[in-house]
């Protein structure tokens, strides 16, 4: 059971929210940033503990904190083990679930509308960054099937979420996960000469794209088109595929030369970190990244690998605003990436050993 809050509380939350919201996604220097989300992220902390039992049981003691290396964590698998939410049931406007294993139950995260219209908005504007505004003829590296099924899966849900930025859409996979050659080689012929958007998540984008363009021994010529992907590097480095062989390959039988991949996950809505044109993760101006000893939890300096803590300005429906992952990685540096972005920026490393793997590829929605 939830208290409700006092309005001031949220009130100030939300003007806060709309600071920082409204500051430039990549130009703070980390200092500047810091001076904006810390504050932001105290607000939410006592709004968490007013509305939630279970946030409240484990951190009424916390107060404050001069840094972000002091800011308290859930753990991630908390969520697959609590109904943590911050509002009211009849508030409850739809809930992401991570998939379980037939032990375990999955991660639910509780989203009113408020969230759910910050998370969009903050979407837009970091993407914006990299795909600019003009919306663009898009190919989704996925099947038109998956829109169809009952459940509301993550592909669907990325495909939705990132439909905002596209137009005309077309698929390039057929039902049964076969290359569309005649849908993608149109589209080719059709946008070879102006700017055009792909989307799909990273694994498939390998295997039934890539990989299925090589074997048909077709190329096609996309040289102003960017790739937005995410989820799967497990598969591919199972497979020895880094990120440059990833790369190169797309060059390769796309001419595509624009690839980003991005990092986040479902237990936190809206941490969406970007990759630049050099290759790193970025933090923009809503969230950000800690990195902790695995067997301590203190945190680490940068250049040390450990576990990502992510932070986000975005949730006040439920408290996921400070998570600690099973995600390991570490701090490349701060406000002197090549690509000229301000703030940290860091590199993914894989999950922890012996722990369950869960991708938000593998996620679906409840409404």
């Amino acid at each position: 059971m939830t208290t409700q809050p006092d309005d001031a509380l949220l009130n100030d939350y939300e003007q806060a929210f709309a600071e920082l919201f409204n500051a430039p996604v990549y130009e703070l220097t980390q200092t500047e940033k810091e001076a904006l989300l810390l504050p932001l992220l105290l607000r939410l902390h006592t709004l968490h503990v007013e509305r939630s039992d279970h946030y409240r049981r484990l951190f009424h003691h916390f107060s404050t904190a001069t840094s972000l290396t002091e800011f308290p964590f859930l753990a991630v698998r908390l969520f697959k083990q609590f109904a943590l939410k911050s509002v009211a049931d009849d508030d409850v406007f739809r809930v992401l679930q991570s998939s379980g294993t037939t032990a375990q139950v999955p991660a639910r995260v509780f989203l009113d509308k408020a969230t759910s219209a910050r998370q969009s908005k903050a979407l837009v504007k970091i993407m914006q960054q990299f795909i600019g505004k003009q919306r663009l003829p898009m190919l989704i590296i996925d099947s038109p099937a998956i829109m169809k099924k009952g459940a509301f899966s993550a592909r669907a849900a990325g495909i939705q979420g990132m439909a905002f930025f596209g137009r005309q859409p077309v698929y390039a996979l057929n039902d049964d996960m076969s290359l569309n050659v005649e849908a993608v080689t149109a589209f080719a012929r059709q946008h070879q000469q102006g700017p055009v958007l792909l989307f799909g998540f990273t694994f498939m984008v390998w295997l039934h794209f890539v990989k299925a363009l090589q074997q048909a021994e077709v190329s096609v010529s996309l040289p102003q088109g960017v790739l937005i992907h995410s989820g799967g590097w497990k598969k591919l480095t199972d497979q020895q595929v880094d990120n440059a062989t990833f790369k190169r390959a797309l060059q390769q039988t796309c001419g595509l030369t624009r690839v980003h991949n991005f990092y986040g996950m479902a237990e936190q809505v809206g941490s969406v970190f970007v990759e630049c044109e050099a290759g790193h993760l970025h933090a923009p101006q809503l969230a950000d990244v800690v990195i902790r000893d695995p067997y301590t939890l203190a945190p680490l300096p940068q250049g040390q690998t450990g576990l990502i803590q992510v932070l986000s300005a975005i949730p006040s429906s439920y408290p996921g605003h400070s998570i600690l992952t099973e995600d390991k990685g570490r701090v490349l540096g701060t406000d002197d990436c090549p690509c000229g972005r301000k703030g940290r920026y860091f590199e993914v490393h894989g999950r922890l050993p012996k722990t369950e793997v869960r991708g938000c590829s593998d996620t679906g929605v409840t409404p």
